[in-house]
């Protein structure tokens, strides 16, 4: 009997051994192992302006070292907002930021609109005090850390500050910088949607607007007469611009209202946004550009 409870013994010994051994394995197994960092957080939001400064500096460069940075006007555009070119380029980087790992900078309203300023509600901001003001925006955007600026531009008078802007910035401060004129860029999607080309405040910019901000487009005020079609280059030049609906091509570009057109060219554009910071950031590694 004696020896029969001293197997016992021995055995339940040497299970508890086994099970305690199994359970340390495991508690190693999950343990992180020394010197790993930990998983980074998500952030919180991808507004920089909504973050805080701790927050900021846990994220940047660390786990986010891209960040869109929104550039528009305040000018005139048919029966869609005046601050269509601000609020265009705000949604299109809400709508992808998270797709391309990125912070969206606060939008800068104001632009080059010298031909629409006589326009009621339109502001602008002489090149010469644009360009320097942009350039700081992105100077200091690149000292906080991010690698990766992409520029979502929202208004055609800034092309030209804006390119002198970035060309300096990016070599003086050996960051990557991406200026996206989405209008162009989804040229042969607006002709895809509509089966036309498109104009400033037509078909594109009203669906693209119509699709986030339906409220705020107003088809009860358009009229055809409203639109004017571009002149050819170097044919002629109006100051101020004759119509706040400028067609691309004479007798295409008229804005539509529709909101299945509105919906699908919204989120086609978007697509070819996110895969074009994509591409580019993946090119620029493969190439050990600034790493």
């Amino acid at each position: 009997m004696r020896r029969t409870l001293t197997v016992l013994a021995v055995l339940a010994l040497a299970a508890s051994l086994a099970a305690a051994g199994s359970e340390a394995a495991g508690q190693a197994a999950a343990a992180p192992k020394s010197g790993a960092k930990p998983a980074p957080k998500p952030p919180t939001t991808r507004n920089m302006s909504l973050l805080c400064w701790q927050e900021f500096g846990e994220l940047v460069p660390a786990s986010i070292d891209t960040v869109l940075v929104p550039f528009g006007s305040l000018e005139p555009h048919g029966v869609i907002p005046n601050g269509t070119d601000s609020l265009a380029p705000v949604a299109m980087a809400q709508d992808v930021a998270e797709r391309v790992n990125a912070l969206v900078a606060p939008v800068l309203n104001y632009g080059v609109t010298e031909a629409m300023k006589a326009y009621p509600g339109a502001v602008s901001v002489p090149a010469e005090t644009y360009g320097p003001f942009a350039e700081s925006v992105l100077d200091n955007l690149a000292l906080q850390g991010f690698k990766n600026l992409i520029v979502l531009n929202g208004h055609g008078g800034n092309t030209t500050a804006l390119n002198g802007a970035v060309t300096r910035v990016a070599n003086a401060r050996r960051v990557r910088i991406l200026v996206i004129n989405w209008w162009t860029l989804a040229d042969d999607i607006t002709k895809s949607v509509f089966k036309q080309n498109g104009g400033h405040a037509g078909n594109n910019e009203t669906a693209y607007v119509q699709a986030f901000l339906p409220q705020h487009v107003h088809p009860e005020r358009y009229k055809p007469e409203m639109a004017s079609p571009n002149p050819p280059p170097g044919a002629y030049l109006t100051v101020p611009a004759e119509s706040t609906i400028l067609l691309y091509e004479k007798g295409q570009g008229y804005p539509t209202f529709d909101e299945a057109q509105a919906k699908e060219y919204f989120r086609r554009v978007n697509d070819r946004v996110a895969e074009l910071v994509l591409e580019t950031i993946a090119k620029w590694d493969l190439a050990g550009v600034y790493k």
